[in-house]
């Protein structure tokens, strides 16, 4: 189960405090040892099986690294495959994004030109609820419709009025993009996103190669492994199976715009409402404005049981942090990692506070 945007939210501000490890790691190679060492004692503390961690700068990927096991006495190595829950969610945003650029899907146009959820086909507001008020979390759902008293979709507020993060949203999305295109949203992402960004190793479904593949499984707090979700079927919002080469690949074509139309990847970037006094949402990404030198940051969060993850990406200057763990306790590892902060670091922390 995806978490709220409010979990989400208090999560990533514990997270944040892992920027400056990774900064650090790169830039006192000559210490990376310790590091290594560190990190293992703290996975051990905190019951943590794994932590995959990328760094980017200036457009490149310059650390991707995967520490742990994948079970006792078995080292995970560093094309580990993660569930990274709701960083699905980025996946799809960019997919839709890269069609509107090719002038194949209107962000305005309304989705019931294509499909109408039968749960709301008998309220008018169905009609309003566009690609936009979707990405930016605008729909007017509510997170799953298992929320619901009765279990079925229904509008809480009229699209594009207000802010409300919903994971019901993107399926919905899902649906409209199936029924236009003829094809599953998996078939659709790989031919569309992961063959053009070169990502080999991610997936919106289990299929029979996974079974051969080293794979991060979710872990309790008291390091007992869940049962892994194998979906046969593409969910919009959830349960992307990815590396962090992978990912790390994906934030870099994204912020060199790859595949984008300017005006696509202006309106990506752009505020579209106000999810607290410092944290907009833009189309698919949560936006930090007005840092102290003048810059933005982009992210979005993860959260499943046994799933921690985060990506952070500052697209002026092309540098970027993706953080995956499969443990409940993986906020802990993190936060124990990072001894101090970076100015930004704490600039942006305190943005969410």
């Amino acid at each position: 189960m995806a978490l709220t945007y409010v979990q989400a939210l208090k999560q990533l501000m514990k997270q944040l405090s892992t920027l400056i490890f990774l900064m650090g790691f790169v830039w006192n190679s000559h210490a990376q040892s310790a590091p290594h060492e560190q990190i293992l004692d703290q996975l051990r503390e905190a019951k943590v099986p794994a932590i995959g961690f990328g760094l980017i700068q200036d457009g490149e990927l310059v650390v991707a690294k995967v520490l742990g096991e994948l079970e006792e006495g078995r080292p995970a190595p560093d094309h580990t495959i993660f569930n990274v829950a709701s960083l699905t969610k980025p996946i799809v945003a960019v997919l839709t994004l890269r069609l509107v650029s090719d002038g194949q899907w209107e962000l305005d146009a309304p989705l019931a030109n294509y499909w109408v959820d039968p749960d709301v086909a008998d309220d008018p507001l169905h009609k309003e609820l566009t690609t936009r008020h979707i990405l930016s979390h605008q729909t007017g759902f509510k997170n799953w419709r298992r929320m619901y008293d009765d279990q079925k979709l229904a509008f809480e507020f009229a699209p594009g009025t207000k802010f409300q993060y919903s994971g019901e949203g993107y399926e919905y999305l899902r649906r409209a993009l199936e029924k236009k295109f003829g094809q599953p949203l998996d078939v659709l992402a790989d031919s569309l996103l992961f063959q053009p960004y070169d990502m080999t190793s991610s997936r919106l479904v289990w299929d029979t190669s996974m079974d051969d593949q080293p794979f991060a499984i979710g872990h309790n707090a008291d390091l007992k492994p869940y049962e892994t979700t194998k979906r046969t079927a593409a969910n919009a919002a959830d349960d992307l199976l990815t590396t962090v080469t992978d990912y790390g690949q994906f934030a870099i074509q994204l912020m060199k715009a790859n595949g984008f139309s300017k005006s696509v990847y202006e309106e990506m970037l752009t505020p579209q409402v106000q999810a607290n006094e410092r944290i907009a949402f833009g189309l698919g990404w949560m936006i930090i404005p007005d840092l102290s030198d003048g810059s933005y940051a982009l992210m979005h969060t993860g959260g499943d049981q046994g799933v921690r993850a985060i990506t952070i990406l500052f697209p002026e200057s092309k540098n970027g942090v993706v953080l995956f763990t499969n443990g409940d306790n993986g906020v802990a590892v993190m936060r124990k990692v990072a001894a101090s902060l970076s100015s930004m670091a704490l600039e942006v922390l305190s943005a969410l506070e």
